[in-house]
């Protein structure tokens, strides 16, 4: 049995069938991985599919540098990929009874066609202003808000403590409502 740098040489050296172990290998992993996050198994079939399509071209173009660590670099990739599966036009997740979600909750889906363009352009301005945050808060956000990890699973994700998540997102919001602050004022 070849070990993981050996197959990711060959695969440099153009072996599709050593990236094939490769893939068979860890295709669990990294699709259990996805299923974590991604409730919908056809949704993660697609991204552990596009995980494995960019590893490829990556170990091809010689852009991954063997440090013996193939499966965390495989699996980090997974993991932005995920990040930008929420990332995309999803709705965010607000807490139940929270400020927001209390705000938010007046209005209904009957809106008139007015209030559901504004609804819609406060989405838009929301992403916005995440996307803006240094990319740690991001993550942090993303994970809480689009995906609804709780702070001990964005620990985890994240391979910091709770108290640097819970951090993390504390800075972000108090960035988010500068930011929104100053965005109101003009």
């Amino acid at each position: 049995m070849l070990a993981d740098n050996e197959l990711v040489e060959r695969v440099a050296k153009g072996s599709d069938a050593s990236f094939a172990i490769l893939h068979n290998r860890y295709r669990k992993k990294v699709l259990g991985y996805i299923c974590m996050f991604i409730r919908r198994q056809d949704v993660a079939e697609d991204i552990a599919q596009d995980v494995f399509v960019k590893a490829y071209r990556s170990l091809v173009e010689g852009a991954y540098h063997d440090s013996g660590k193939f499966v965390p670099w495989l699996m980090r990739i997974a993991r932005n990929m995920v990040i930008d599966y929420y990332r995309k036009d999803l709705p965010i997740s607000i807490e139940e009874n929270s400020a927001i979600e209390v705000k938010l909750r007046g209005m209904s889906t009957d809106d008139s066609p007015e209030k559901a363009i504004i609804r819609k352009q406060q989405d838009r301005c929301l992403r916005m202003l995440v996307d803006e945050l240094p990319k740690e808060q991001r993550e942090v956000v993303i994970l809480r808000y689009y995906i609804g990890l709780s702070f001990k699973e964005i620990a985890d994700f994240t391979d910091v403590s709770v108290n640097t998540a819970l951090g993390r997102m504390r800075y972000a919001i108090i960035n988010l409502k500068k930011r929104a602050n100053v965005l109101e004022r003009f």
